[in-house]
């Protein structure tokens, strides 16, 4: 018997199921997409296949099985184009009646029909399809005031001298949606409320508010009204009877949130805590938005006097009032409107009166003459014509009209603007205002808008402008002869850029 000897650094051979730790691992790629299958469609394969099992020995049977075997997988074509996110809310609201597809592999999911998936594959042009989620707004109305009186509540328990410029354009922003709000005053005038304006908060039920001390928004909460009327708007006149007569219960319906009441100005006669304008407040927790009357009218007086600044400023820079005492310029400055007009509108009309006083805030002006000269028409023949030619221009802090104003007498220019103008105007009417001293430094120290131009002046600039005009016409008539007869044609081809 022969011995054999086994080298132990042989080893056995290892089965199919060992794992070797040198051999390179390839991860096998995972169904990412689970597939869908349609339960009716596998039914009747089943039934083919009892039917098979029955009789082993039909082949046809069998080949029907193996071309049908695909139908049970539906197939979610991709569709073209942006999503229609409205259709695929409306087949999720009627996945219950589906017909086609009732069940797929995962528990709890649902899938549409082929009718219903060939529908979602139309392309939407409703803007709200297409849009982001996050971007997209609510269009319920409550939502909407919601998020407003969210804002205010949030941003409104900070100070005043806390609040930012941005969270103030937020309050803003927020108390332009509420109508009762807004329609107190001009923008210009709210931006200034809402910087002042504070939270006030009742954490006990059955609490008077006297609405004579300032104007109230709702935030939280609900209150009744002990009055009528219980909000002052601005413009109206409403009557205030004295005794202020006591209401009924449920004579008037609770005001709840977003409801107003009170008033910006003080009811004149009527002490802050008299009945007028009050409320009761109902529940445990009141919110209000509170602008009171003491700032409401220190608002308005700062705005009034910022505004007289700016108009005497602008009168001082002017070249007609720059030697004149401040005393005049603050009586002739409370005589000013401002008036915005856009390019290319005739202000003042040549040989016509002055509508109004006038000084150039932004823009520009161009002055213009009219001139009468010969015209050759095309037949030979020449006849005179009436032409209006630019002289000159009229630029910030500027003044025209007052000649004419004053000594009533039509205007010697036209005056039209060349960009979006804003003026400081007077009205002729406004000017009896004045005393006799002011209106005659006011004569004394104007003096006509390039009125000392003569025929010479107008008819020699009428001249330059002609030839320069001619030259620029001739110039471009060179250029487009030149190209056009090399055949380059500006705009096409490689000349395109």
């Amino acid at each position: 018997m022969s011995l054999v000897k086994f080298d132990k650094k042989v080893k056995e051979k290892s089965s199919w199921s060992d794992r070797s730790k040198r051999a390179t691992q390839h991860l096998v790629p995972s169904n990412l997409q689970v597939p869908i299958i349609d339960y009716d469609k596998l039914k009747e394969l089943c039934a083919m296949h009892d039917a098979l099992g029955e009789n082993g020995q039909s082949e046809e049977v069998h080949k029907n099985f193996m071309q049908n075997y695909k139908d049970i997988f539906v197939n979610m074509k991709p569709s073209i184009g942006f999503p229609v996110h409205s259709v695929k809310r409306s087949l999720q609201r009627q996945q219950s009646q589906l017909s086609q597809t009732s069940k797929s592999v995962e528990a709890g999911t649902r899938v549409s029909g082929a009718s219903e998936v060939a529908s979602a594959n139309e392309v939407s042009h409703d803007i709200r399809d297409h849009m982001t989620r996050r971007r997209r707004l609510s269009e319920n109305p409550c939502a909407i005031k919601t998020q407003h009186i969210k804002t205010l509540r949030r941003l409104l328990r900070k100070q005043p001298f806390e609040r930012t410029a941005t969270e103030n354009d937020e309050i803003l922003k927020a108390a332009k949606r509420f109508e009762l709000l807004s329609c107190q005053a001009d923008i210009s005038v709210l931006k200034e409320l809402c910087v002042v304006a504070q939270i006030e908060v009742w954490k006990e039920p059955d609490i008077t508010m006297f609405g004579n001390t300032g104007f109230h928004l709702i935030l939280k909460g609900s209150v009744v009204p002990q009055s009528l009327p219980f909000i002052k708007i601005k413009g109206l006149d409403d009557e205030f009877r004295s005794p202020t007569p006591e209401l009924k219960e449920n004579e008037v319906d609770e005001l709840g949130v977003g409801d107003c009441f009170g008033s910006l100005e003080k009811v004149s006669g009527r002490d802050p805590n008299s009945r007028i304008l009050t409320v009761l407040t109902k529940g445990k927790h009141c919110e209000f938005m509170k602008i009171t009357t003491s700032d409401y009218t220190k608002v308005i007086e700062q705005i009034r006097q910022r505004e007289e600044t700016e108009k005497v400023n602008l009168l001082q820079s002017c070249e007609t009032y720059k030697l004149w005492s401040r005393q005049p310029l603050i009586r002739v400055a409370s005589l000013i409107e401002w008036l915005s007009f856009p390019a290319n509108t005739v202000l003042v009309s040549e040989g016509f009166m002055a509508p109004f006083l006038a000084i150039i805030k932004t823009g520009e002006c161009h002055v213009l003459r009219h001139v009468t000269v010969l015209h050759t028409l095309p037949n030979g023949r020449k006849e005179r014509q009436t032409r209006e030619v630019v002289m000159g221009k009229l630029t910030e802090c500027t003044s025209f009209g007052e000649i004419s104003i004053l000594k009533d007498e039509p205007i010697t220019c036209s005056i039209v603007t060349a960009t979006q103008v804003t003026l400081a105007t007077i009205e002729p009417s406004k000017l009896t205002d004045l005393d006799e001293i002011t209106l005659q430094l006011l004569e004394q120290s104007s003096e006509r808008t390039f009125g000392n131009l003569t025929e010479d002046n107008i008819h020699e600039e009428y001249v330059q402008q002609e030839l320069k005009r001619e030259w620029n016409e001739f110039k471009h008539n060179v250029v487009m002869d030149t190209i056009n007869s090399r055949g380059i044609r500006p705009g096409y081809g490689k000349w395109a850029k």
